[in-house]
């Protein structure tokens, strides 16, 4: 499988926050879609086909509603909806249309407007159903069963569940968990664009409300509104725009997604491993690059364990290293291989619909080095990784121009 000649010229985001009534999901939209055809130094009128990826609203029309807003030149505007995974599913879309050569310039819009929509607002009903408990050591506790009020279906469930078998597999603790969310909520403090930008210390988030073992309130991630976008366009066309243009594209090396297979198996319903790592395996053959060649990843942190996981799934460390891989700061933005320098799920926040293109905003923002004081220096090869239910997963490897 060979790498696609394809390139984004322009990305955006709004600040993920929880914006007042007046504003609506389309608002949101249309900020992230004007700031990004800004940044890529185009106009509307350029561009071939837009998709707009929202979770929340995908019965409204909201990309004909948007194009109303940026101008009705009659292009394909389609709606996606994929889970948590839907902002990136909005690039494929747009990228396949481009690599098809039906068009030159595509537009991909996440938005979400959810408030404080979600599972996590009651912490307290959460000890009504059953943790796996910390015992002092920070290794596994008394053992109770998860099911009840919210059941094994919900993604804290599923994610407590696979998280355990890796723990109960490798030996990981609940501190190893708890210093993923040390690190994310650290790195958001140097993010302006984060709906929380607070650093906690390791026992706080240890002494937080359970919700599902290992994870505690501080370790999961907030719900909350905003929007980013991205401009691609092929190869061809690039070729014919400025020179300044060319010099802050960015190669999409690979852009794949995958949903997961048919197996036996007594594990977890939803396989967040092997989604991950079958998209990864693609992504770098495809990109022709390694995980030792990435100077920086977006991965999806939903949850802190969920993000030592991932480690493991995307080959950034050894097999069933991840604990370790933690505790030796490896992911932190001064470490080997930096993980989530913007904060990550866990304080950048997660409007569903506009993660994936977020995660995607922050590498190739870091490529282009205009991260400002959270810049990885000298970044050239960075990752994009993201869950849809549990069941797909998109990875994107983005590579800097020259």
């Amino acid at each position: 499988m060979s790498s696609p000649d394809l390139w984004l010229l322009g990305a955006a985001m709004t600040p993920f926050a929880r914006y007042e009534a007046g504003v609506d999901l389309v608002d949101l939209a249309h900020r992230a879609a004007t700031a990004a055809l800004a940044d890529a130094a185009v106009t509307f009128t350029d561009v071939d086909v837009m998709a707009l990826g929202t979770a929340y609203e995908p019965n409204a029309n909201p990309a004909q509603r948007l194009l109303r807003q940026l101008g009705q030149t009659g292009i394909p505007a389609y709606n996606v909806v994929n889970a948590c995974a839907t902002g990136a599913t909005a690039l494929r879309v747009a990228c396949l249309a481009v690599t098809a050569g039906e068009a030159d310039i595509g537009l991909a819009v996440g938005a979400e407007k959810m408030g404080k929509a979600g599972l996590l607002g009651n912490a307290a009903r959460w000890r009504e159903t059953g943790t796996r408990t910390f015992s002092p050591s920070g290794r596994y506790g008394s053992v109770l069963p998860i099911e009840g009020l919210l059941g094994t279906q919900t993604m804290p469930g599923i994610f407590s569940h696979a998280s355990t078998e890796y723990a109960l597999r490798h030996g990981v603790t609940a501190e190893q968990f708890a210093r993923v969310a040390e690190k994310n909520h650290a790195h958001s403090t140097l993010n302006p664009l984060a709906q929380y930008q607070k650093a906690f210390s390791l026992d706080e988030i240890m002494a937080a409300e359970p919700v599902a073992w290992p994870n505690t309130v501080l370790m999961c991630c907030p719900t909350g509104d905003g929007a980013a976008a991205a401009v691609v366009v092929s190869g061809e066309r690039l070729r014919s725009l400025s020179g300044e243009q060319r010099r802050r594209a960015v190669k999409i090396s690979a852009s794949v997604m995958v949903t997961q297979p048919w197996t036996e198996t007594d594990s977890v319903v939803y396989d967040i491993n092997t989604v991950t790592r079958n998209a990864a395996t693609r992504a770098y053959e495809t990109a022709g690059v390694g995980p030792d060649d990435l100077d920086l990843v977006e991965l999806h942190d939903c949850f802190a364990s969920a993000e030592l996981l991932h480690y493991d799934n995307l080959g950034l460390c050894e097999a069933g290293g991840a604990g370790d891989f933690i505790d030796s700061r490896a992911p932190w933005r001064d470490g080997r291989t930096p993980v989530n320098v913007s904060g990550g799920l866990l304080s950048k926040g997660h409007p569903i619909g506009a993660t994936g293109l977020a995660g995607i905003y922050e590498v190739a923002t870091h490529l282009r080095g205009e991260a400002g004081a959270r810049q990885i220096d000298g970044a050239r090869v960075g990752l994009a990784h993201v869950l849809g239910l549990g069941s797909t997963c998109a990875v994107h490897i983005l590579e800097r121009a020259g």
